[in-house]
């Protein structure tokens, strides 16, 4: 066989590596927001093989598929992977990516900082894998952290947690960390300093203004979590004892630290999954979302209240009458604006010309879904029937019914409506239902039952337990959910990668929105605009089209 000549191999060889190089030294938002949107859905992936291998475990009584050792790792490296490494930069990569367009920039306030950010952020994802490798010394197998997502001390002080590889986890969440606040100064300047002419607060997208009070809320609650970090690697290293029991520190404190900001982050992290449905829910029901101004205020309201509701996760470590009142009253409190938010979503599909297309379809699901995590999130607020379920399979139905059924439906959802934009590629829409079905039916299976097994009195954080319990059924089926969920994540790999390869051409806006996005091309070039907009409405991109039509009057 004749080989190919170097003169035919060079240039393409060449090619590649240009576009390598840009990629990694691009201080482009758009790009930066796709690469953190991809590496949040490669660490998705990774934690979702990790909660396979736990419920492979857990499917049948007494089994032996890992070693509780193993379960301990995988368990403290799942929860660290998604709440860290997989919802803070898809939401991250959504708010760069769109921000800018949303609002008629160029680009966003700061671009080499907002380029420094995700490197941080990638640096402390491996930091933390860096773990199986290193974390007894480069010359012997290391072993992930298995201290759980939130560390409890003092099972992460040194005297328990032996070894480096609780120093990763806590060094690898700090590094993330400043990449996470160094996005929400990005973030907040750009909205507030960079508008095109006309565009007023009171004109700016919902998605811009949930995604300013979210990074209002990270650079608030995140240095808190920083902190502890920073006086846990004092006990670990420098013989101090914040959190040292034995000799007169208080385990508890780390807890009021840590929820200050795990709190919180459940909002941080569902606000722009909110964001995303605002944007979504109009366009397919065809009329404008009900009640701008609550939904501005009433997040505001979320991001305020639930500042103050940590230590409702805590009712069961004794803090007292008082305070459990407090914490209990100010959780029912945030349900208020959130009901308002649901409310808000379903007036606006009332009455609309609604087309189930499949963002749409993740939006319904997500609505429902949350529904649920909201009703039970009120069950949770009641400390007496928090002290019979604390620590059960009823609060992990609940956080995730939150974090999956919620998040990441609006997650999917926003990807299918916005990669027609990112990639100038339509996403094949059989194969997107296929997705939808699959991964919300398997949600809802696994979930669910989860919650049986708690009210049956199955703790949370456990590898195997016995035959006699009656919790068998129950974990089987939670378990097969997790196969239909998987097979919808890979109609969905297989949907991206057959877009990319020979996707039907996308248009300047296939689903004839009306934000300033869709009226440059898709993918958007480099300068964003040709122009500058002005912007005469909430709505300008409609106003264009439909100028006469009365039925979009709303100013």
């Amino acid at each position: 066989m004749a080989s190919i000549p170097l003169a035919d191999t060079e240039p393409r060889r060449r090619f590649r590596s240009d576009v390598l190089h840009d990629w990694v030294t691009t201080v482009d938002h758009k790009k930066l927001g796709i690469l953190y949107i991809a590496s949040g859905i490669v660490f998705f992936v990774i934690g979702g093989l990790e909660a396979t291998a736990m419920r492979i475990q857990l499917a049948v009584p007494e089994n032996d598929f890992v070693s509780p050792e193993v379960f301990n790792r995988l368990f403290t490296m799942h929860g660290t992977t998604m709440v860290f490494l997989v919802g803070m930069p898809i939401i991250t990569g959504f708010g760069n990516y769109l921000i800018p367009l949303m609002i008629g920039a160029r680009d966003m306030a700061f671009p080499r900082l907002n380029a420094w950010g995700f490197w941080m952020f990638l640096f402390g994802g491996l930091l933390l894998y860096f773990s199986y490798l290193g974390s007894t010394g480069l010359y012997g197998a290391g072993s992930a952290p298995d201290v759980g997502w939130f560390a409890y001390t003092p099972l992460a002080g040194k005297a328990f947690s032996r070894g480096n590889a609780t120093d990763y986890w806590i060094l690898g969440i700090v590094v993330s960390g400043f990449g996470s606040l160094s996005g929400a100064v990005n973030m907040i300047a750009t909205a507030l300093t960079m508008r095109c002419e006309g565009m007023s607060l009171g004109r700016m997208p919902l998605f811009v203004w949930m995604m300013v009070i979210v990074s209002f809320m990270i650079l608030v609650a995140l240095p808190p979590l920083t902190a502890a970090q920073v006086m846990l690697l004092f006990d670990r290293f420098l013989g101090a004892h914040f959190f040292d029991t034995q000799a007169g520190g208080d385990a508890v404190l780390w807890q009021h630290f840590f929820w200050f900001f795990g709190h919180p982050e459940v909002y941080i992290l569902m606000i722009p999954g909110f964001a995303y449905a605002s944007e979504i829910i109009p366009v397919f029901s065809r009329k404008v979302i009900f009640g701008y101004s609550v939904m501005v205020g009433a997040t505001v309201a979320i991001g305020f209240v639930s500042l103050s509701v940590w230590a409702h996760h805590m009712f069961a470590v004794g803090m007292g009458r008082g305070l459990n009142i407090w914490f209990a009253t100010a959780t029912m409190i945030v349900g208020i604006p959130t009901g308002m938010k649901l409310f808000n979503w379903l007036a606006t599909m009332y009455g609309g010309r609604i087309r189930f297309r499949v963002p749409m379809l993740f939006c319904t699901a997500f609505l429902a879904q949350f529904l649920v995590a909201g009703l039970t999130g009120i069950m949770l607020a009641a400390v007496p029937f928090d002290w019979q379920v604390t620590d059960s399979y009823f609060v992990v139905a609940h956080f995730h019914f939150v974090l999956i059924g919620g998040l990441v439906c609006t997650i999917f959802g926003a990807i299918y409506y916005w990669f027609p934009k990112m990639s100038g590629r339509m996403l094949d829409e059989r194969l997107g239902r296929w997705h939808f079905w699959l991964f919300v039916i398997g949600f809802n299976v696994t979930f669910l039952t989860m919650h049986g097994q708690g009210l049956l009195g199955m703790p949370r954080r456990i590898y195997t337990y016995p035959a006699d319990r009656g919790w068998e059924i129950w974990n089987l089926v939670t378990s097969l959910g997790v196969v239909l969920q998987i097979a919808g994540v890979l109609f969905f790999v297989y949907a991206v990668i057959k877009a990319l390869r020979s996707g039907e051409p996308a248009g300047d806006d296939p689903w004839d929105a009306w934000t300033l996005e869709w009226s440059t091309s898709s993918p958007p070039p480099d300068y964003n605009f040709d122009e500058a907009p002005v912007v005469r409405s909430r709505r300008p991109l409609w106003d264009l089209k439909h100028p006469d039509d009365p039925d979009w009057k709303y100013e």
